[in-house]
């Protein structure tokens, strides 16, 4: 008689505790959290004023991205995944985020920085958030069940705190781990981690970027508001493009330096090296760095997009050139800022063809770039109100969704994982 073998069941997750047990670990994270975020605010403020004011730093660049390989080689083990191993350490459970990983990233961060790379600052702020969260968990002994909510916590203090956002800091931590959908109940304790992370930021003496509130766009007729609502539609496809764009060109560079340069220490040296060039043979150094802002108001950058005239056809293509091959390259930062960047240059160049207000047409691309990359679209929304007023959501919140759904399959984070099914209806009981 023959028997079947029947696989051994794999075991249900640990269920999470309660939220009360939760919300000590959630204050404990988004202090930890925002105390890192302040410190790396106000040393990238520092090492960005260096690069401004010492052109020749420039060129280190490419030993600059030599002496990163070379670290992470040697200490970082699996932490140059980054933001996709706190994904996959909130869908699946194992070792936590190792602690190596925050001080690592800082300092890898602020010297992309020093010598001009094109990189952003949410991963860096994320992947510290996470790596303090996955500390303090082992730290106060909670339950395996206990840490992809911590995780959470310490990625929306991270969010919340780098950008002066902290509703869209908890809501990018629910949205991100699931493409077009909301991951986990804890919602109370990631609010928690993320306006204490917040506070404490801005009690360290960090500032975040102001910018203008905008007007209301609404229209004198239902003509007017149907034309209006189309354009916003156009704009938000378009960024979702965009968004798409970008994510397949920096995984394609990605890609590309691994398969030609076989040497793993060569990749970001020669990735530093056309950095170079490729300011050179623009004859501009205004995609450098983070370009939020420049001491020379006729420089090119996130700020001055928010003008009439203040970025060219092309400043998006460019900036999206830069920042591909810097990241592609294996520099580390994050890519939320330089795709605002990226946005809002491309608004600026919509606002005169769709006959729309430059600030508006800026505003959309700045949310709806990323988070149509990110397919975080109410993180968006939310993102948008944070920093450019309330009024304007029903308008942020269609470009983002429309820009989430034209970005199809690419997304900027590989262990993203798909939303759940929903379940089939249960049969009728007889």
């Amino acid at each position: 008689m023959s028997t079947e073998h029947t696989p051994n069941p794999t075991p249900a997750a640990e269920e999470p505790p309660p939220t009360a047990r939760l919300l000590p670990a959630a204050l404990l994270v988004g202090g930890l959290a925002g105390s890192a975020s302040a410190l790396f605010l106000i040393s990238l403020d520092w090492v960005s004023a260096r690069r401004l004011e010492t052109p020749g730093l420039l060129w280190g660049l490419p030993a600059a991205g030599l002496l990163m390989a070379f670290v992470y080689r040697a200490f970082g083990k699996n932490s140059d995944r980054g933001n996709n191993l706190l994904l996959d350490q909130i869908h699946q459970p194992r070792a936590g985020v190792p602690r190596r990983m925050a001080p690592l990233v800082l300092a890898s961060t602020l010297l992309s920085h020093l010598c001009g790379a094109s990189v952003g600052r949410e991963g860096t702020a994320v992947q510290m958030g996470g790596s303090l969260a996955s500390a303090a968990a082992r730290g106060l002994r909670l339950s395996p069940g206990a840490l992809p909510s911590v995780l959470q916590c310490g990625m929306a203090a991270g969010f919340g705190s780098v950008f002066g956002t902290p509703l869209a800091g908890a809501l990018f931590a629910l949205e991100v781990p699931r493409r077009g959908g909301l991951h986990g109940r804890a919602w109370m304790p990631l609010l928690v981690a993320s306006f204490t992370g917040d506070l404490v930021c801005r009690a360290w003496g960090a500032t975040h970027t102001a910018y203008t509130t905008l007007p209301f766009p609404g229209a004198d007729s239902t003509a007017g508001l149907l034309v209006l609502l189309g354009k916003v539609i156009l704009a938000g496809g378009l960024f979702g493009l965009l968004g798409a764009g970008f994510v397949r060109l920096t995984h394609g560079i990605q890609s590309l330096f691994g398969r030609w340069i076989r040497l793993w220490w060569l990749r970001p040296l020669a990735g530093g090296s056309l950095v170079l060039a490729m300011a050179g043979l623009l004859g501009t150094r205004d995609y450098l760095g983070l370009g939020v802002s420049h001491p020379d108001p006729a420089a090119i950058t996130l700020q001055s997009a928010f003008t009439q005239g203040g970025a060219t056809t092309w400043s998006w293509l460019w900036k999206m050139l830069f920042t591909a091959l810097s990241l592609g390259s294996g520099f580390k930062g994050g890519e939320v800022t330089p795709l605002f960047f990226i946005g809002a240059a491309a608004g600026n160049t919509m606002a005169s063809a769709l006959s729309a207000p430059t600030p508006l047409c800026a505003a959309l691309g700045f949310i709806s770039v990323f988070c149509g990359a990110a397919h975080t679209p109410l993180t968006g929304a939310l993102l948008g109100a944070e920093l450019f007023g309330w009024q304007c959501v029903p308008w942020f919140l269609l470009s983002c969704w429309t820009a989430h759904r034209l970005c199809g399959s690419a997304q900027l984070y590989a262990a993203q994982r798909p939303s759940l099914p929903t379940p089939p209806p249960a049969p009728p009981t007889s």
